[in-house]
């Protein structure tokens, strides 16, 4: 190897290196006290670092319960259906959702309060996944700093879930982290 071609390489990993710090730091930055209850706005905003009854789980973490199957996957991003009264011509373009493969999306099931259609959907979402094992892993992620994913997964454990997972980095960490990834239609 010639000496120019080592100055690259070794500028090609330290520049990996910063951005994976980077990238790191901006999705840990700062976080915000548990509350006791539901998060119910602002939803885009630092997350508490704990979820009292769950198990908060690392990327790496994450990666390994994927790779070995171990967790049940729930996406729980809000969707916004096309609405019914568009005017005629008006051209509508669904947002593209891409997940961590495998998982089930259950769209618009982490805000904070939810009226009984949607706890109904979410459960028989669980359900379908999960049947009656309230002992199964289930890993409840949405993107970095969204409260979906904490509100989802506070509610599962209040449901009475026993291994409750929450992956608060979401999909931007995931992708971080050059993961593979699949368009996802809502359950």
């Amino acid at each position: 190897m010639k000496r120019g071609e080592k100055t690259v390489r070794n500028c090609s990993c330290a520049l990996a290196v910063l951005l994976t710090v980077l990238v790191t730091t901006a999705f840990a930055g700062e976080t915000a006290p548990e509350p006791a209850d539901y998060r119910t706005e602002n939803y885009r905003a630092p997350v508490p670092a704990t979820l009292k009854g769950a198990k908060v789980v690392t990327t790496d973490e994450t990666i390994a319960l994927w790779k070995d199957k171990s967790a049940v996957f729930v996406d729980v991003l809000p969707h916004d259906p096309k609405p019914a009264n568009l005017p005629a011509g008006t051209i509508w373009r669904e947002k593209v959702r891409e997940d961590i493969p495998g998982s089930i999306w259950l769209a618009n099931v982490g805000y904070g309060i939810i009226n009984k259609e949607t706890e109904a959907y979410f459960r028989k979402g669980l359900k379908s996944r999960l049947g009656d094992d309230t002992k199964r892993k289930v890993l409840f992620y949405c993107m970095a700093n969204c409260w979906m994913s904490w509100n989802a997964a506070k509610r599962a454990v209040e449901w009475g879930y026993k291994s409750v997972l929450w992956y608060p980095l979401g999909t931007d960490g995931w992708t971080a982290a050059k993961q593979p990834t699949q368009k996802n239609e809502p359950f």
